[in-house]
């Protein structure tokens, strides 16, 4: 099997000198990107394509997450914060565009077609998910599942060309993963009070909360730091988040204890593991 060397492929494509100076852009989608290649360079017959998939993936996968970054807000603004808007849009055609021409250049059409097709999905996915959301009608469960698929929507495209027995454990695997994904992210936000808003923490509130604290988050007043760290810290968003990370963490290696190939079992026990490392020195919530 080849080693695995994505991010540093995709460098070439991703670093600019003009759009890191003047905008933020988002992680690279490691967690599934490895997992992808790692099934796809793993079958009965290595695909030969498998770096190539992988690479175009991620640059579909970044473009994407770099337009998420796009601030929606109407109204003026500085001409630094104009200039990271711009960027960010141009950065994210860009990125997606370029998955065309390597996949051109390689003559897979066919796969051009399911990854387009894929990327329309998560478009739907994400407009049905945040009109459900201007509408007050989502879940904090549902938040989760939906920007679990979300993440994950694209990478379906290649289930159809893995061997059948490893398409059923990649599928449940992908979901695993991208459920990890959603609720470290989760995590992370939440030691950003100015983040609450629309966050796992938002919707739970809105799920168990008090009528008065329902009443406050859809006002003005949601925004004050004072109030959104009293809800942190009453609803413990922080300890639950880490519970459920946890659990997720050992769904993913429950799944792969299950692999008949060790090989490929410890190249994805490391992806679980990869999850935890970051709260290590918080390490009490996972004893």
């Amino acid at each position: 099997m080849k080693s695995y060397r994505i991010p540093e492929m995709a460098k070439k494509y991703l670093e600019y000198d003009m759009i890191q100076a003047h905008t933020e852009l988002p992680e690279f989608p490691e967690s599934r990107i490895r997992l992808l290649f790692t099934f796809l360079a793993n079958q009965r017959t290595p695909l030969i394509h498998s770096e190539l998939y992988s690479l175009v993936v991620s640059l579909v996968q970044f473009g994407m997450d770099t337009h998420d970054m796009i601030d929606s807000e109407s109204g003026r603004l500085q001409e630094k914060e104009m200039r990271s808007r711009q960027l960010k849009v141009l950065a994210g055609d860009y990125y997606s565009s370029r998955f065309y021409q390597l996949l051109a250049q390689a003559g897979q059409v066919d796969m051009i077609r399911s990854i387009s097709k894929g990327v329309t999905e998560v478009n739907k996915l994400k407009v049905t998910l945040y009109t459900r959301m201007k509408q007050l009608k989502v879940t904090a469960e549902e938040y989760v599942s939906q920007y679990v698929r979300i993440k994950t929507e694209l990478f379906h495209a290649f289930t159809a060309i893995l061997d059948e027995k490893m398409a059923i454990i990649w599928t449940e695997l992908l979901h695993s993963v991208g459920r990890c994904e959603v609720v470290m992210e989760e995590l992370i936000r939440s030691e950003k009070p100015e983040a609450f808003d629309g966050s796992w923490g938002y919707w739970h509130v809105m799920d168990s909360g008090t009528d008065e604290e329902k009443r406050k988050l859809t006002s003005d007043s949601a925004s004050e730091a004072t109030f959104t760290l009293s809800l942190l810290a009453k609803y413990d968003v922080r300890g639950q988040l880490s519970e459920k990370l946890k659990q997720s963490v050992q769904h993913v290696q429950s799944l792969v204890s299950k692999l008949e190939s060790d090989k490929l079992a410890r190249e994805l026990q490391q992806l679980g593991e990869s999850f935890l490392r970051p709260l290590l020195p918080a390490a009490s919530a996972f004893e």
